[in-house]
């Protein structure tokens, strides 16, 4: 019986007011028959009467329904399961190593670790270096929305060295707070760093507007590997690690597989908005085959390490100095009145072009300014035209094809709405 057929019947047969007849129907979706049903208070109950699937398919079913966004693969980016396999190893491992730091510190302390003193020992210390350590941070987070693949990265580099310190602790019992301290004030600036680097990396996945399910599903995952983790560190710390020498060996290879993670996480992660290492990357993709990249193209190919490098095929553009840095002030309004309705200054020399945007300009104004500066490098490489007419050429060239440079770079995905330059200089006339 299905819905449409229930009113029909209670329209045809009216009943008495006191009456109440259930009104159900039955749905059936990927071999599972389902009886939804309005209960006397008006909520709507659901109950499987058929389920054909088998065991095995059911399992994984509930297990993706558990820990992956509703509508997987098709509602997330791709690259989100690479993320997903090498977030879990990278939480495993940090997980196992925080019990070994946790055990180390207690037996530098004098103390025989339990789980219990192992917490209360963790959260004493938390609340002195590691405040210091966000505080410090925290004043760093145009830079994390900038790069927050990097960042994401260093924030795990950062824990690893606080949890490092915690081990070696037990060798030099006398430097207890010193190093206890110094651990803390790492792990604090790794906290600040990986939670402020995580909701642009799943913003990056978010394909059908579901940032909050992917949040809920990624923490899911994170928090069982840290009980599986947390269980593996204890097993190590009772047999393997409970020597000095145990700890020595097991913590680096921990921490080596933990970096190896992070760092194929990270590179697995498309991020969609426009920086100066992707922005000259879109470029110079363009520039050498007339096509546009993706951010998914990109993510193999951006330097987590050396972000600011510059890139030649676009140009050499370095951005964000400050103007004094680069112009002397009587040549600040000759320069801006060269292209007096742009939100850029461009600045050519002998190694590198500098690329000074205003305080209100986009990531539209960014992407027009590097055309003109790789244009530039372009005519002065092939045609060696003078110098004092290569940007107005480049700006020609630049200014023909921007409109459909820009819907096509739109339609791979790109955030033009904003520039994220890491707080570099800005101008303002």
């Amino acid at each position: 019986m299905i819905f449409s057929e229930i009113l029909k019947m209670l329209k045809k047969d009216p009943i008495d007011a006191t009456q109440t007849i259930p009104v159900y129907w039955f749905e059936t979706s990927d071999s599972v028959s389902r009886r939804f049903e309005f209960e006397a208070d008006g909520r709507l109950s659901m109950k499987i009467v058929d389920d054909a699937r088998p065991a095995s398919r059911r399992v994984v079913e509930s297990f993706l329904n558990k820990f992956f966004p509703s509508g997987y693969p098709y509602s997330v980016n791709e690259g989100y399961l690479r993320y997903t396999q090498f977030r879990a190893l990278q939480h495993f491992t940090s997980a196992a190593l925080s019990v070994l730091s946790t055990q180390s510190l207690l037996f530098a302390a004098g103390l025989r670790p339990t789980p219990a003193q192992a917490t209360a020992v963790s959260w004493i210390l938390k609340d002195g270096m590691q405040h210091v350590g966000k505080l410090i941070c925290s004043n760093l987070g145009a830079r994390m929305d900038s790069e927050p693949r990097s960042w994401r990265i260093l924030a795990d580099v950062l824990y690893d060295v606080g949890a490092g310190l915690e081990v070696l602790s037990p060798l030099c019992p006398q430097l207890f707070l010193e190093m206890a301290g110094l651990g803390n004030f790492a792990k604090g600036m790794a906290v600040v760093a990986a939670r402020a680097t995580r909701l642009p990396i799943y913003s990056s996945f978010a394909k059908e507007g579901n940032l909050s399910d992917l949040f809920a599903k990624g923490e899911a995952i994170s928090t069982l590997c840290n009980v599986f983790g947390i269980g593996v560190g204890i097993q190590l710390a009772s047999t393997i690690c409970s020597s000095m020498k145990g700890k020595l060996i097991v913590g680096p290879l921990l921490s080596l597989v933990h970096i190896y993670g992070v760092s194929e996480e990270m590179r697995a992660t498309p991020i969609n908005t426009l920086n100066p290492q992707r922005t000259a990357m879109v470029v110079a993709r363009f520039l050498k085959t007339g096509r546009i990249a993706s951010p998914a193209d990109l993510r193999y190919r951006e330097d987590l390490l050396f972000p600011g490098r510059l890139i030649e095929e676009a140009g050499n553009v370095k951005i964000g100095r400050a103007i004094h840095e680069v112009l002397k002030p009587s040549q600040l309004h000759r320069v801006k009145d060269r292209f007096p309705n742009e939100r850029f200054i461009l600045a050519c020399g002998a190694q590198w072009t500098d690329l000074i945007l205003e305080r209100s300009a986009t990531g539209e104004d960014a992407l027009r300014g590097w055309l003109v500066a790789a244009y530039a490098a372009d005519i002065e490489n092939s045609l060696r035209m003078p110098s004092e007419n290569v940007l107005e050429e480049a700006f020609d060239r630049m200014d023909t094809v921007f409109p459909s440079f820009l819907l096509a770079v739109r339609a791979k995905g790109w955030h033009t709405d904003r520039f994220l330059d890491g707080a570099r200089c800005r101008f303002t006339l």
